[in-house]
């Protein structure tokens, strides 16, 4: 099993304060110092109001943040959880992605979803209605570029066009799928190298508009179908990262009961199919940050190994 760091997101309003003496480069290591195998950022770049007063936040531009992290670590994955494909254009987003992956030495997996907030498609003159396509007719225009091959579309055709440099990991990084949806585990076993369901409860299943996941069974069980239907097409079977059902104690501030949980939890987890554990803290603090990613190092990651 390996370990996912999701920056604590509302950290971001509140970042000059938040950080203290430290900075984002400083974060990570503290991450990686900790034992865990990634670093994720969250994408919103310019939220609704109605979204961010009823529970949603801000995030940093993925790849500038990743790109701090990257020059103040060694060896920890850069993920995007998760890049929105019909934000940019996938070409814009294949350079950013190439770029980072030469970088830091091939350190990058890329996180995609389809997007849910209408609102932020609309300001950003992205395609709301037309979001699942863009994500399916992304990914292979993005992965010509990184192969140096023309593209012959329908959507995104390129021909006689070149990208370098080329990423470090040959083909490009690893594509994780986001969602819940029966669209996003298709896309995930179809075109993604990954997926990265949601546990949430039928009350925030609403809010998201993605289908609930409650249950360590239910999750078993798609996973199982999802890695069959792999098996079958001769395809390798796909990661998976998922948050524990029991990240609401980390909200309350319960660090030590919900490493304990999880770590009694493991094997259920690695049994459903589950590869990678993201963890986001709710940190108030730079400092209540390093405590608490020192408790989930201790008492989670280090008895795991």
């Amino acid at each position: 099993m390996r370990f996912n760091l999701m920056f604590p997101m509302r950290a971001v309003k509140h970042y000059e304060t938040w950080r203290a003496d430290g900075d984002l480069g400083t974060v990570a290591r503290i991450a990686e110092e900790a034992g865990f195998d990634g670093f994720s950022m969250s994408e919103h770049p310019f939220p609704e109001q109605g979204w961010l007063s009823n529970g949603g936040h801000h995030a940093f531009d993925p790849f500038v943040a990743l790109s701090f992290a990257a020059a103040s670590t060694e060896r920890i994955k850069l993920i995007t959880y998760v890049l929105v494909a019909g934000y940019r254009s996938p070409y814009l987003a294949a350079k950013a992605i190439a770029s980072l992956d030469l970088l830091s030495r091939g350190r990058m997996i890329v996180g995609m979803g389809a997007g849910y907030l209408q609102p932020e498609f609309e300001v950003l003159g992205a395609d709301f209605p037309g979001r699942g396509k863009t994500l399916e007719a992304a990914i292979p225009a993005m992965r010509a570029a990184w192969a140096g091959a023309d593209h012959p579309g329908p959507s995104f055709p390129a021909r006689g066009h070149s990208m370098l440099p080329s990423p470090a990991q040959a083909g490009g990084p690893p594509i994780w799928i986001g969602g819940n949806s029966s669209a996003a585990r298709r896309r995930a076993v179809t075109l993604g190298d990954g997926w990265m369901p949601m546990g949430q409860s039928r009350e925030v299943a609403e809010i998201t508009g993605t289908p609930a996941l409650e249950t360590v069974a239910e999750l078993a069980a798609q996973i199982h179908a999802m890695q069959d239907r792999r098996s079958t097409a001769g395809l390798s079977p796909l990661d998976v990262s998922f948050s524990p059902f029991d990240s609401e104690l980390l909200r309350h501030g319960e660090v030590d009961e919900f490493a304990t949980r999880v770590r009694a939890d493991l094997d259920a987890y690695a049994e459903a199919g589950v590869t990678w554990i993201t963890i986001e803290p709710t940190s108030r603090s730079l400092e209540a940050f390093r405590r608490d990613i020192g408790r989930i190092g201790e008492l989670l990651i280090s008895p795991s190994r």
